[in-house]
């Protein structure tokens, strides 16, 4: 298995290369040259299999570089049961009818992040062994709330890697914010910026593709990769846990094999979602990917109509994680969809950068929506979904699972298309205790963020998770604040350099 560039087809590196590099040379994303195939007969074995049997199953597909012993490794320390509240990993949960929550957020930062980033800084040591030198390896991490905890979280004191990660000073929740400023682990580093988060993502890979920082850092036998989706390293372990739903519909005799089953997502920079479809081209029987946006809806827009456009208001919403208006791993799906055209890929996100906008053709845009499907979601909408979910159904949605909730009723009615559906619920609600609190109760917070928890837990009896108890006492180490101007010099500060 070789990938390629969305911006030059021309490359073929290895699984090891593309993981270590993050971002191509030229900043196209890097893609698999062909998507692997998977019959009913093998996800119908996949269904008596524990999640480690198939991670390893889809992963083997896709990781040919990695031996049978590296991918065992790599597997079963990143899903190790002490890391991880549920035995299952991610467990699909039916709350009514045919409405499914895949529950992602098993893991130590309470995030679906985890999934992936709990196996990347494997994936990452044994790549760095095979093809950087025994460089150190300065993971660069622009973040919307998650991702820099989990990708925090899972490089922490890892050995010949650095983490930096950036985020938007009045863009995250005070339990995502308190989560990272309190990191532990000698190598990691943590600073917010001035702007938001898709400041930040575009700084990141600015800094990525710059020569003369990639020069400086090589004389001090440095190089950069990322933990954000844009990594393939990053996005692989999610098409894992699609078959895993699957398998555990069967198990649970909700669906027979060779059903269609419906996938909703929250998303925001499209790696969720893009990891859904990834499962549906290997075989797995996905009908439609229903994307969910909150008020920053560039992705439903773009999805109705064939065009992109990023100059819009930016909201800051209580599902902090989707308040991103530059959606990277679009790039990719424009790639698949265009039949591998990087040149078209180069022109469209060309325009994207100098124009904020872009516009794909008619032929594009139906073959897209023959796959996906979508729909946003106000604050309102989100309060009282997360409510009529807690008092009809006694089940408890944070806020950006409530999103794809109620984008998903609004399917059902608009539709009829009522099959089984599996709805990612990407984080525990407790990593938003305010805003959930406030929609289950109806009145506004004034409480402070730990006895917001304590409320929260007292009146829906839902567990709080302990990662989450122990930020209470931690002290916070990092303070640093800079302008999304001056993140290169701050990379070389937090580095020491």
């Amino acid at each position: 298995m070789f990938y390629t560039s969305t911006r030059n087809n021309e490359i073929r590196v290895t699984a090891s290369q593309a993981i270590v590099q993050g971002i191509s040379e030229e900043g196209g994303l890097f893609v698999p040259c062909e998507i692997p195939h998977f019959d009913l007969d093998k996800i119908s074995q996949m269904t008596n299999m524990s999640y480690i049997q198939r991670a390893k199953t889809v992963l083997k597909e896709f990781l040919t570089d990695f031996t049978q012993d590296e991918l065992d490794y790599c597997v079963q320390g990143a899903y190790a049961s002490e890391k991880f509240s549920s035995e299952k990993i991610a467990p699909t949960v039916n709350v009514k009818g045919n409405k499914n929550i895949l529950e992602l957020w098993h893991g130590p930062t309470c995030a679906f992040k985890d999934m992936a980033l709990q196996l990347l800084p494997y994936l990452m040591t044994v790549s760095a062994k095979k093809t950087a030198d025994g460089k150190t390896i300065v993971i660069l991490v622009a973040t919307s709330g998650d991702t820099g905890k989990a990708a925090l979280e899972g490089f922490k004191n890892v050995k010949d890697t650095k983490i930096l990660v950036f985020y938007p000073v009045d863009g995250v929740s005070p339990m995502q914010k308190l989560q990272m400023t309190t990191q532990e682990g000698d190598n990691v580093a943590v600073c917010a910026i001035n702007g938001n988060f898709d400041d930040a993502q575009s700084a990141v890979k600015q800094i990525f593709t710059n020569d003369e920082i990639k020069a400086e850092l090589a004389q001090k036998n440095m190089m950069f990769s990322s933990a954000n989706s844009i990594n393939w390293g990053r996005l692989v372990p999610q098409i894992v846990y699609y078959f895993s739903a699957y398998c555990d519909l069967l198990e649970q005799k909700r669906i027979e094999l060779g059903d269609e089953i419906n996938v909703v997502v929250p998303t925001g920079n499209f790696g969720n979602i893009l990891a859904g479809y990834y499962a549906k081209k290997m075989g797995l029987p996905i009908k439609t990917l229903v994307c969910a946006s909150n008020s920053n809806n560039v992705l439903t827009d773009f999805l109705k109509s064939g065009k992109y456009d990023k100059n819009r208001k930016f909201y800051t919403t209580t599902s902090p994680s989707m308040d991103i208006l530059i959606s990277s791993n679009l790039e990719r799906l424009l790639y698949h969809m265009s039949g591998c055209d990087s040149s078209l890929v180069n022109e469209l996100m060309n325009g994207l950068a100098e124009k904020g906008e872009y516009e794909v053709s008619v032929k594009l845009i139906e073959e897209i929506q023959k796959t996906f499907d979508a729909g946003c979601c106000d604050e309102q909408s989100v309060n009282d979904t997360i409510k009529q979910n807690f008092d009809e159904n006694g089940y408890l949605l944070d806020t950006h699972t409530a999103v794809a909730v109620k984008v998903y009723e609004d399917y059902v009615k608009q539709t009829g298309d009522d099959i089984v559906t599996v709805i990612d619920s990407t984080a525990s609600p407790y990593k938003f205790s305010k805003s959930v609190l406030t929609a289950v109760t109806g009145k506004e917070q004034t409480l402070d963020e730990f006895d917001m928890v304590d409320e929260l837990n007292a009146v829906t009896g839902a567990d709080v998770p302990a990662s989450l108890k122990a930020l209470k006492n931690k002290s916070v180490r990092f303070n640093n604040v800079c302008d999304k101007e001056n993140m290169s010099e701050m990379v070389f500060k937090l580095l020491n350099l």
